[in-house]
């Protein structure tokens, strides 16, 4: 039985919907956002993410190449003690468009130089050791072997990193669950690829190394690292086998999951989904469905169920293709067991 020390979710991971109105307007979340990241649910408006170490005005785009950019109509003007400020840009507030956002907290302020072969170069980020997440902007140098401190203590079984100053590039994600042989790209439906970029070396509760790569590793380009270790009854990342069957496997957790990010990490023709609590606050079965990859509207199609301690496979194919590894990354609405040792009440 899993138990937490993190009772409250929503003090450092929440998802939060509002409708556009065209003016300036504060989202209230439970918690100071420190990334955020998010998509116009009615519209094929791009997927934007934005932290507090790059700052307010420098969106990504999950489903492009493209370097960070600073709207010229904002998309967020402010991070605040309990959420974030609008701006009026289309992708975040046209009036009666609706949208989701995914927040998280990191909070505390890191700096120095990093380390390994090559020439240490500056970083500075934000982290969250209680929550296991940090945000870590660093200058590449070029060299294989170069280390990037994390700040977490603990092993990260999660890294998206991207070039966001020199040129465009691809995501690049390290997932416990392929291995440190492998990447795979947040912006594109393909399969986990064997590739060097995590300089075939698996994270330490300190560092994660990096290969010559110039997505990860641009000699003098600024990158960005988001950064997870996982939390007992909060946070899991995983891989599980498909099987191929609308009954398919059930994925324990510990918790009852808020959110669900799956890719098929086997498959060149799969998508990136992703799945919440608030847009599909009923939990019948069809879930609210966004692709990461994709700039495309919500739709909704019968995949997964959120249950009390875990997920469980509703398709055939996809996100359960039988014999296809999926990796995949969910946070807690409730842990199945709090701190003190109670059960909570859910699905």
């Amino acid at each position: 039985m899993a138990y937490t020390t993190i009772d409250k979710p929503t003090d450092y991971f929440e998802t939060v919907i509002w409708t556009g109105n065209g003016s300036g307007r504060d989202i209230t979340v439970s918690h100071g956002t420190n990334w955020i990241w998010g998509k116009r649910r009615n519209g094929t408006n791009a997927h934007w993410l934005m932290d507090t170490v790059r700052g307010v005005d420098k969106r990504l785009i999950s489903n492009s190449t493209a370097v960070e950019d600073d709207p010229s109509t904002a998309i967020l003007t402010a991070f605040n003690s309990n959420g974030f400020s609008l701006g009026t840009n289309s992708e975040c507030n046209l009036n009666g468009a609706t949208y989701v956002g995914w927040s998280w907290k990191a909070g505390t302020s890191v700096s120095g130089t990093t380390t390994g072969s090559g020439t240490g170069k500056a970083y500075s980020g934000s982290v969250s050791t209680t929550a296991g997440f940090s945000i870590i902007k660093y200058l590449g140098n070029g060299t294989a072997g170069h280390t990037i401190p994390h700040h977490l203590g603990a092993v990260p079984e999660w890294i998206l990193v991207k070039q966001t100053i020199g040129g465009d590039e691809n995501w690049f994600s390290y997932h416990v669950g392929l291995g440190n042989t492998k990447d795979i790209h947040l912006n594109q439906a393909n399969a986990g690829a064997t590739a060097d970029s995590w300089n075939d070396t698996t994270p330490t509760s300190s560092v994660f190394s990096i290969s010559d790569q110039s997505a990860v590793n641009g000699n003098g380009n600024t990158h960005v690292a988001y950064c997870f270790a996982e939390k007992q009854g909060y946070s899991k990342f995983g891989s599980y086998v498909g099987n191929g069957n609308v009954e398919g496997p059930f994925v324990y957790t510990g918790f009852k999951p808020a959110f669900v990010l799956v890719k098929n990490g086997s498959s060149n023709a799969t998508n990136w989904s992703i799945v919440d609590n608030k847009r599909d606050s009923s939990n019948d079965g069809t879930p609210k469905l966004l692709l990461p990859d994709s700039n495309s509207a919500e739709s909704t199609f019968s995949f997964i169920d959120l249950l009390s301690n875990g997920f469980k496979l509703r398709y055939s194919s996809d996100s359960n293709t039988s014999g296809n590894v999926m990796i995949y990354m969910a946070f807690a609405e409730n842990p199945f067991v709090t701190s003190t040792g109670i059960p909570t009440t859910a699905r």
